[in-house]
């Protein structure tokens, strides 16, 4: 891709964010730059059903931010960028991030460089005006020795710089497995942080996910003050179902604290807080969104 193709995509995704913004009412509780978003993967099953009645009952509950879990053929949900980006617009919402996994498909080893579906990844991206492309996962094959691990770690490094500049930053995203496993004494979560730059690699810490690896947020957050540009806010019960001990559930309904995570969130530097649950105990998955969303805004989170 050439310089000026690269500058114009860069200006242009921009431009539009900042129009965008202009369009959003302006909370006297939120920090500059902060925002309060919905993952997508919330309500699949109906972006797969209908995307754009999904979308619309999401933007009359009040959603102005969303982030994506479905890109593929340079599509968003079966859309291109061009048209998503339209539907977003004409709802009065954004997408600030997604979610890509990058892995060992994305490097060509023999060339020491992304493939081009890593490049679109990232020029779809910064046309959508995303400033994270988050990658939520890592592959087994990369977690089994400290050098396979910290090489896969320099990839990240490198997708971090082919990021900025776009003016994005490349982010990663956890499950559980990142504190659970160990290599040479180290939990897969530590090597991480330790061998990205966190000025091309961001974190979004999710405050549920981690529970199933035996980790709570609150101390995560101590270790690493500060690292956690986004945030995936969920909450937690003991499973009702699954080989997992425990799924998603409502806001304030579970066992994590999550008010004083996301105040101490807040505090230290993260922007956006990104709603996420998967599980719904006899709701539906749009009824669970309502009443997320509802719940941040009566903590001062719009």
């Amino acid at each position: 891709m050439n310089p000026s193709r690269r500058n114009f995509i860069r200006n242009t995704a921009i431009a539009a964010a900042g129009v965008s913004l202009l369009k959003q009412p302006a909370f006297a509780t939120a920090k500059k730059g902060e925002l309060t978003g919905l993952q997508l993967y919330s309500v699949r099953t109906d972006m797969k059903a209908d995307s754009l009645g999904t979308l619309k009952q999401l933007s009359d509950m009040g959603y102005r931010h969303v982030e994506h879990a479905n890109y593929a053929d340079r599509k968003f949900y079966g859309w291109t960028v061009t048209e998503f980006k339209k539907i977003l617009n004409g709802l009065g919402m954004s997408m600030p991030s997604g979610h890509t996994v990058l892995d060992a498909k994305h490097w060509d080893a023999a060339n020491k460089d992304f493939t081009s579906a890593w490049k679109y990844t990232v020029e779809d991206a910064a046309a959508m005006g995303q400033l994270f492309v988050i990658s939520p996962w890592l592959e087994a094959s990369k977690r089994k020795s400290m050098d396979e691990l910290k090489s896969f770690m320099e990839i990240f490094n490198r997708s971090g710089e082919l990021c900025k500049q776009f003016g994005m930053k490349f982010g990663y995203h956890n499950h559980d497995f990142e504190f659970s496993e160990t290599i040479d004494g180290k939990t897969i979560f530590d090597i991480i942080l330790s061998e990205t730059d966190p000025n091309l690699v961001m974190q979004q810490i999710d405050i549920g996910n981690m529970l199933n690896g035996g980790a709570k947020a609150l101390d995560i957050m101590q270790k690493y003050p500060g690292r956690f540009e986004s945030m995936h806010v969920k909450d937690e019960i003991t499973a009702t179902e699954g080989h997992e001990k425990y799924e998603s559930t409502i806001l304030g309904k579970g066992v994590v604290p999550v008010k004083e995570i996301i105040d101490l969130g807040r505090k230290w530097g993260t922007k956006h807080f990104i709603i996420e649950q998967e599980s719904y105990q006899g709701k539906t998955p749009l009824q669970c969104a309502e009443e997320d969303i509802r719940i941040m805004k009566n903590w001062g989170y719009k």
